[in-house]
């Protein structure tokens, strides 16, 4: 939680520091927010291929440390007034190949810490800790940018990340996490076709691709609402962050204390109601009430990534967890290179409450579209072989036992 404070206290300032040196280019925060995800498209399936082939705890100290590197070098430009905006743009895409990486390793990593009945709460939880994080960052951003400017901020961060290291150093194999990497070359091939032959993985991973890529894009709206719609300064930016993460940290924290298993139905209707209210904040008329309906509005964005990434964690083969997580965080976050420069485009030209319009009614279009494609997709070929609704599918805590994973023989080719 400690280097997610400076994360997010970073990701706010980047924004303030691309608008500073664009004349408040929404188009330019859009670039820079692209360019950092974008390696999570490129190399984001890669990085689970590693996560399964080597130990997840050296993956993350190697990726890590290179994230802090990221944040003190541009800490050191901007507070000596040598940075730029192509400087921004190399240093986000740098701190993008680290991360498409670390979160295929980090998120597999949960599931060997408290095994597979805890996964649900464990993921809640420390979707709760990421939130904490979130609502403390930006409002520290802004302030700090108010009090002694933007270059101190990545400072911060940079030193912040001496605390996950120190946790990745400390503690002692949990007792789930039995055995090394698997023999061999891993491939993503069977990974792929574990997830279209599996609809719990395939729905999950269809709808995020959909509100990961235009329904998740807040880091870039809020800074474009803050500023050009309520003419606003740094502070108030931190603000609104901080009320969307505090409904996210209530999402989360109420997941966590239910301990009811994620199911398809709570996905789906979860990201209806969610595309509704992202939809209703393109129409509010002043700071307050967009501020008030931010926190519902982070309440179902959390209700809808948590639920999705338990689904995945708990319907992947073992050995596969860390390519099929690399593949929902390709659909998550690498869908965001296309989002955050249509999201900044479409800014430019319409305003930026169309971007939040846009973002809202694909979402909600995607709650209704996509899960009678998946059940589509999983119709049995002969009226003698009945499947169950998709919805209304066994849990996957349920006494039930599951269907056993056979991968497929592979051929020579390997990645």
């Amino acid at each position: 939680m400690t280097s997610n404070v400076g994360t997010w206290m970073q990701r706010g300032a980047q924004d303030l520091l691309v608008l500073h040196l664009t004349g408040n280019s929404g188009s330019a925060v859009g670039g820079v927010t692209a360019l950092q995800f974008l390696p999570q498209t490129l190399f984001g399936l890669t990085g689970g291929v590693l996560a399964d082939r080597y130990p997840k705890r050296r993956l993350l100290l190697i990726t890590q440390t290179a994230m802090a590197a990221q944040s003190l070098l541009l800490g050191l430009l901007t507070v000596t007034g040598a940075v730029n905006l192509w400087a921004v743009y190399a240093l986000a895409l740098s701190l993008g190949i680290a991360t498409a990486v670390d979160s295929p390793a980090r998120n597999a990593f949960i599931t060997e810490l408290v095994g597979r009945d805890r996964v649900p709460a464990a993921v809640s939880l420390n979707s709760a800790q990421f939130n904490v994080a979130r609502i403390l960052g930006p409002a520290a951003a802004g302030l700090t940018v108010a009090a002694v400017g933007i270059g101190p901020v990545f400072l911060v961060n940079g030193l912040s990340y001496a605390a996950v290291l120190y946790g990745l150093l400390t503690p002692a194999a949990a007792p789930h996490m039995r055995g090394g990497p698997p023999r061999g070359a891993p491939r993503l091939a069977e990974a792929l076709r574990h997830i279209t032959a599996t609809a719990d993985l395939l729905l999950p991973t269809a709808l995020i691709a959909v509100v990961g890529t235009f329904g998740l894009n807040f880091q870039v709206t809020i800074s474009l609402m803050a500023i050009k719609v309520f003419h606003s300064g740094a502070a108030a930016f931190g603000y609104l962050s901080a009320a969307y993460a505090t409904g996210s940290l209530v999402g989360a924290l109420h997941t966590a204390h239910t301990g009811r298993p994620p199911t398809a139905r709570r996905l789906v209707t979860s990201t209806a109601v969610f595309g509704v209210l992202e939809s209703t904040l393109a129409l509010m008329p002043g700071y307050g009430t967009f501020m008030a309906l931010l926190l519902p509005t982070g309440y179902l964005a959390v209700t809808v990534t948590t639920t999705a990434n338990a689904l995945t964690q708990l319907h992947a083969a073992p050995h596969l967890r860390g390519r099929v997580l690399s593949v929902y965080f390709l659909v998550l976050l690498g869908g965001t290179p296309l989002g955050a420069p249509l999201i900044g485009l479409t800014s430019d030209a319409l305003g930026p409450r169309s971007t939040l319009l846009l973002g809202g009614l694909l979402s909600t279009l995607a709650s209704l579209t996509v899960p009678a494609l998946v059940a589509a997709r999983r119709r049995p070929a002969h009226p003698e072989q009945p499947t169950g609704p998709l919805l209304d599918g066994p849990s996957p805590n349920s006494s039930r036992p599951a269907p056993r994973y056979e991968p497929e023989p592979e051929p020579e080719a390997r990645w």
